[in-house]
C-alpha cells in the first residue's frame, strides 16, 4: 500500500491507513489499542458503532483504551477525563480534545482516515 505524506501546518495527512483485521474488533463495550504509522490509537465499539482516536489522554498520558467506554464517551483510566467518541471534545473543557479518524471497512481491513 502506498501513501502519500503532505505537511499542511502541524499535521501529516497519510490517506487510509489499515488499523486491523474485522475479526481483532473489540466487542460491544470494549476498546482496545493499535500501533498504526508510529501512533497509537484507541478503537472503541459502542453498540456496533465503531471509532478511532489518538489513544494518548493530552492531561498526563494515560492509555485511554485501557480506560472505560460510556455513553458516547472515552474516560480516560488515570484520572477520568472523558472525550467524546464522535469529536474526541474533552466533556470539562472545550479546548482540550484528541484527534478522531474517520473510519472504513474494505473487506475483512478496517482503514483509518488520517
Amino acid at each position: 500500500m502506498l501513501f502519500l505524506y503532505i505537511r499542511l501546518g502541524e499535521y501529516i495527512w497519510m490517506g487510509l491507513v489499515m488499523i486491523c483485521r474485522a475479526a481483532e474488533l473489540p466487542g460491544p463495550g470494549e476498546m482496545r489499542e493499535f500501533a498504526v504509522e508510529g501512533r497509537s490509537l484507541c478503537l472503541a465499539n459502542e453498540g456496533g458503532r465503531y471509532a478511532a482516536m489518538d489513544n494518548i489522554c493530552p492531561h498526563r498520558g494515560g492509555p485511554l483504551a485501557e480506560g472505560m467506554l460510556e455513553a458516547g464517551k472515552v474516560l480516560c483510566p488515570w484520572h477520568a477525563w472523558a472525550f467524546d467518541l464522535s469529536t474526541g471534545q474533552a466533556d470539562h473543557d472545550a479546548s482540550e480534545r484528541v484527534a478522531v479518524y474517520p473510519l472504513t471497512f474494505e473487506g475483512d481491513a478496517v482503514m483509518a482516515d488520517m
